[in-house]
């Protein structure tokens, strides 16, 4: 494809407008750290909830989707819809936490809920397992979609794409830091979300696929239509339904939807005015995300099924692309090079927003663990604000360097999620009960890292050896079995190490006032000792926090699922569906108010 004046026109504004809100934000950010990581917490939900939303929709995002649709139809879309019972429990149960902890990074949470030179490693070790190892992961599968798209698109070599996306990403992110990242997300966002419906439009319209009507009633296409899998088929029912429902969403951790928060999505809460705005970001994140966003993607997906009917096509279309890289995700690129200009430019220009927003907020948040957690704490405790800003930018340039490099070694998009999955099965739980549970100590933390790393580097090792066959293991058997081991494992450990010192419990529930059985002891403990932890009559609210999950994820599911079927043109449903959406709203607009306030 060429782009002309008009596409190139609509790109190049673009840019400029990202370079002039990195070069503003710039004075600010160099004052301070907490400037430069947090933009001083002082942020409104608003501006937070659409960042979370524009760091997790990332050029990868609508590839990974059409690899999900074409191989497996919409229900494999729910190995990632599941991870809204995550978000929703974050957003009543753990963001006020995560506001009243008043850390720079989550890492500094260690040594406010740990003792001792465990936590000290733990945070040190986290540092660099998170910021850079798992990190570069994470940049790398941006990238790769990318460069796909910018092969398919303008037929660009992957080392063109990249030096084109990533230059002016790189300036405005040394720049202006988080508060640079913040306003330029919410105008990639905007782009990016008004580009994926046109490019919905244009797709379905098709002269293959004969509009919605034409799409809908295609026999390729049908068979991938049903929200919920085919219960009939064992596999596919364990693999995409059975398992992200029952085991994945509460233990495993991903970028975006940890349990209990954390990450770039505590990155925002703690940049949050206070506790309230806090909450209210992760619930505009988490009704955006998967209510909001899907279906023009989904759209897309679909067409590209019968446009593209297998990678034969693909390849014949494109033959410039390697094979190595002609895998379902390509799908999704291929279907924008049908964009008249003036479409063409506005929809790539939303599609580089997209790797932008993401590539920001891994680069700001990767050096903020290297910076802050690793060379800060462990290197020159010393160092000057100054020197710590200039630190974090020379993390930025490396990470971008090092995790575009990395984007070589993968094929597609699905097979990163699923290694992504893998690193963190059976850390989830933990996560979740550290809050609650005084028992749970930093050896627990360190054995479960350690034990999921080495369980997701086993199953690589063996599925090249070929030692279960051709086929390898299932994900779903995977996942199930990292869960179990790696929980069993950092138990064993809690139950045979030393609990965290009482002072530093003592210390922490002062400050989080978590409340619940779980601390029971450790406030008898300080009032026998005559130092009592005092909550001054505070509810304890996550019982309340539970139920509002429940009904958000009600309501969400509800607009999410709704929509499908307005879509399909099965309207008793749609309409059963999207009352059910409403009275849920409504219900947990009610009840939120009793959360917030205790």
């Amino acid at each position: 494809m060429t782009l002309n004046t008009i596409d190139w026109l609509i790109i190049v504004s673009y840019f400029v407008v990202a370079l002039l809100i990195g070069i503003w934000a710039s004075r600010r950010a160099g004052r301070s750290l907490a400037e430069f990581f947090l933009s001083g917490r002082t942020m409104p939900w608003w501006l937070l909830g659409a960042s979370m939303v524009a760091t997790t929709f990332s050029c990868d995002t609508p590839t990974l989707i059409t690899d999900m649709v074409r191989q497996n139809g919409v229900a494999g879309y729910w190995e990632a819809w599941v991870f809204l019972l995550t978000g929703m429990l974050t957003v009543f149960v753990y963001a006020k936490l995560w506001r009243r902890s008043g850390v720079l990074t989550d890492l500094e949470f260690y040594e406010l809920r740990y003792s001792g030179k465990p936590a000290a490693f733990l945070r040190g070790f986290r540092a660099l397992y998170l910021g850079a190892i798992f990190n570069l992961i994470l940049i790398a599968g941006v990238t790769l979609a990318a460069i796909k798209i910018g092969g398919a698109m303008l037929g660009l070599s992957p080392l063109q794409t990249i030096g084109a996306a990533a230059v002016v990403t790189l300036v405005y992110s040394m720049l202006g830091g988080l508060r640079a990242v913040l306003l330029t997300d919410l105008l990639l966002f905007t782009m990016a979300m008004i580009g994926s419906v046109v490019a919905a439009v244009v797709a379905v319209n098709h002269e293959a696929v004969g509009g919605l009507a034409g799409l809908m009633a295609h026999q390729a296409v049908q068979p991938k239509l049903p929200i919920l899998p085919d219960f009939n088929n064992y596999e596919t029912m364990m693999s995409i339904f059975i398992i992200p429902l029952a085991v994945q969403w509460w233990s495993v951790w991903y970028p975006g939807a940890e349990p209990g928060g954390g990450g770039f999505v505590a990155q925002r809460m703690l940049a949050a005015k206070n506790e309230r705005h806090a909450t209210g970001a992760m619930l505009m994140f988490a009704a955006m995300h998967y209510a909001v966003r899907p279906w023009p993607w989904l759209l897309v997906a679909l067409s590209s099924i019968i446009v593209f009917p297998n990678l034969e096509a693909l390849q014949t279309a494109f033959p410039h692309i390697h094979s190595d890289f002609v895998k379902h995700d390509l799908a999704y690129p291929a279907m924008l090079t049908f964009l008249p200009h003036g479409m063409l430019g506005f929809v790539l220009a939303s599609l580089i927003a997209a790797y932008m927003s993401t590539i920001s907020t891994l680069l700001n948040w990767g050096s903020s663990y290297l910076t802050n957690d690793f060379y800060r704490r462990f290197i020159r405790k010393d160092a000057s604000e100054k020197e710590l800003v200039l630190v974090g930018r020379v993390y930025i340039l490396a990470l971008l360097i090092i995790g575009s490099a990395l984007a070589f070694w993968f094929q597609n998009q699905l097979n990163v999620f699923h290694i992504i999955l893998q690193i963190g099965a059976g850390t989830g739980l933990l996560f979740l009960l550290r809050w609650f549970w005084w028992r749970i100590n930093a050896a627990c933390e360190i054995a479960a890292m350690i034990v999921s790393f080495l369980m997701a580097i086993a199953f690589e090792i063996l599925e090249y050896q070929e030692v279960f066959g051709p086929e390898g293991i299932k994900n779903w058997v995977k996942i199930v079995t990292g869960v179990a081991i790696t929980t069993v494992s950092w138990l064993l450990v809690m139950f045979l190490t030393r609990p965290t010192d009482q002072a530093t419990l003592y210390r922490f529930c002062r400050l989080i006032r978590p409340g619940g059985p779980g601390w029971r002891a450790v406030i008898a403990r300080a009032q026998a000792e005559g130092n009592p932890v005092d909550y001054a009559g505070e509810k304890w609210t996550v019982p309340m926090g539970i139920l509002c999950m429940f009904i958000g994820c009600t309501a969400v599911y509800s607009a999410l699922f709704g929509t499908g079927y307005w879509i399909y043109g099965n309207y008793l449903p749609a309409v059963i569906l999207s009352c059910v959406g409403i009275v849920s709203s409504v219900l947990l607009i009610v009840l939120w108010g009793r959360v917030s306030a205790g």
